[in-house]
């Protein structure tokens, strides 16, 4: 048995994926946020990327591009704050797969196919409380500088604001 994991291969996620990712996401909702099929299948709709592996069962990136119509604090912070952008909604790697360079292979080709579309930077948020560590040292390593924090959902949510220029 070789030491390596399988080769896996980053894929367009789409309507069909939903079951599939929606099981995920929830999985994850306190980094993240809960789902149903109705409000998933929406976002993935508005979606300027939505790209993961084994249809969303393993991992999954979704972003939208500042033209979304998308309700969300976050998103309108960023709007408030800077004109272009890609925000990532969510990235999420199931805890099977962690450690594999997933979701650095999907944020690297977030990077590449936003910079290709004219975009010069890519934004997100990671939660102060509850905390998210992980996610903190993993943006960091990927080149996120933070830009802000602010509460959220009443109270309920802490988070900073981060961006990554396509610049560089």
């Amino acid at each position: 048995m070789s030491q390596y994991p399988r080769a896996r291969s980053v894929q367009d996620l789409r309507l069909p994926d939903v079951p599939f990712m929606l099981h995920l996401n929830n999985a994850h909702a306190t980094e993240t946020s809960a789902l149903d099929e109705v409000s998933l299948a929406v976002l993935l709709n508005m979606a300027f990327y939505a790209r993961g592996i084994d249809r969303g069962a393993t991992a999954l990136l979704i972003a939208l591009d500042h033209t979304a119509n998308y309700i969300n604090p976050n998103f309108n912070w960023f709007k408030t704050y800077c004109e272009s952008f890609i925000y990532v909604d969510r990235v999420i790697v199931s805890g099977a797969a962690r450690g594999q360079g997933i979701a650095r292979e999907l944020y690297l080709d977030l990077f590449a196919t936003a910079k290709q579309a004219g975009y010069d930077r890519v934004v997100c948020e990671v939660n102060i409380d509850p905390p998210n560590p992980a996610s903190d040292a993993f943006h960091a390593a990927m080149g996120f500088v933070g830009v802000g924090q602010a509460v959220v959902h009443n109270g309920t949510k802490s988070v900073r604001y981060f961006e990554r220029s396509l610049t560089r």
